[in-house]
């Protein structure tokens, strides 16, 4: 029976946008790692359409997969619908709303606490005071990493004004870029780039960028200064684990994406240590010592940030 026991367990995941996508990368990434182990046998489709991802997601199902990963934010409704007809099946979705028993669970990229060590730097880094900061879609998940930025910040430079804009979509590049380089002729001069496209304007015009979710500073090795960075092995290694031992249940993970988890860390400054203050990055590593520690909790923020610049 030895190698009965050994079975890989079958895991399927589907994303809205491409792989190279930061918010699904990291999520792929964490499931090659696994598959890399030999722990599961890892399948997915990316780019499915809001319209198509129920009939993608009862294929998977239907074809024995154990676990289902993806996320549900469009398609919340249709979503937990499939996990109530597959109840021996495991979800584990992205979603602004609760799990469900008994095989629904939700995880978010709770990183606002190394977006707030990312904002702390950018305002101690900012010498026009003034931040540009371009967001996919305003929602929750969005705008608490956004808010603990700003707030960030402002504990370091209480002067400094933000430029917000949105552009409406998950994977636009140019769109962001735009939105990039009209902030950067109102004077920004560090840039928030919470979707791709965001760096490239700031590598154009010779400004610095914050990165978000993954750390893209081999691509922009004199432009990004720090990101907050997504790990999503915690919540993976465990959603696979407990579907192994047959205990998979409806939970929020949202706790495995907090810094005390390792589920989010500061980027190393990499071609930035020598660059950023000394006394700025002792009081950076002061502050993620209090977070870790738990006597300093960076608030959770969802509403929408708005434009502070004159």
């Amino acid at each position: 029976m030895q190698a009965h026991a050994q079975a890989k367990t079958k895991v399927a995941a589907i994303y809205t946008v491409p792989f190279e996508q930061q918010w699904a990368g990291r999520i792929h990434k964490a499931l090659k790692a696994a598959e890399a182990r030999g722990e599961i046998e890892y399948k997915a489709s990316e780019n499915v359409s809001n319209a198509d991802y129920e009939r993608v997601m009862r294929e998977y199902a239907t074809a024995g997969n154990q676990l289902i990963v993806g996320e549900a934010f469009g398609v919340e409704t249709a979503a937990r619908k499939v996990a109530k007809d597959f109840p021996k099946v495991g979800f584990l979705m992205g979603s602004s709303l609760k799990p469900v028993a008994p095989n629904f669970s939700t995880f978010d990229n709770f990183i606002q606490e190394p977006a707030y060590l990312t904002g702390m730097i950018a305002g101690g880094l900012t010498k026009t005071n003034k931040i540009g900061m371009v967001g996919g879609n305003p929602i929750p998940e969005v705008n608490r990493l956004m808010n603990a930025f700003m707030a960030g910040a402002k504990e370091i430079n209480p002067k400094v004004e933000f430029s917000v804009t949105f552009i409406n979509s998950w994977f636009d590049p140019p769109k962001a870029k735009e939105a990039a380089f009209a902030m950067i002729d109102k004077g920004a001069d560090v840039l928030y780039a919470e979707r791709f496209g965001v760096s490239d304007a700031a590598k154009e015009k010779g400004k610095l960028s914050i990165g978000n979710v993954a750390n893209t500073q081999a691509q922009y090795p004199d432009t990004v200064v720090a990101s907050a960075l997504w790990n999503m092995e915690p919540s993976i290694d465990r959603a696979i684990k407990l579907v192994k031992e047959g205990a998979f249940k409806g939970e929020d993970y949202g706790i495995y994406s907090m810094m005390k988890y390792k589920g989010s860390e500061l980027a190393p400054l990499g071609t930035f240590e020598k660059k950023v203050p000394a006394d700025l990055i002792a009081k950076v590593q002061a502050k993620e010592k209090a977070i870790v520690a738990g006597s300093f909790t960076v608030k959770v923020d969802d509403s929408q940030p708005k434009s502070t610049a004159k």
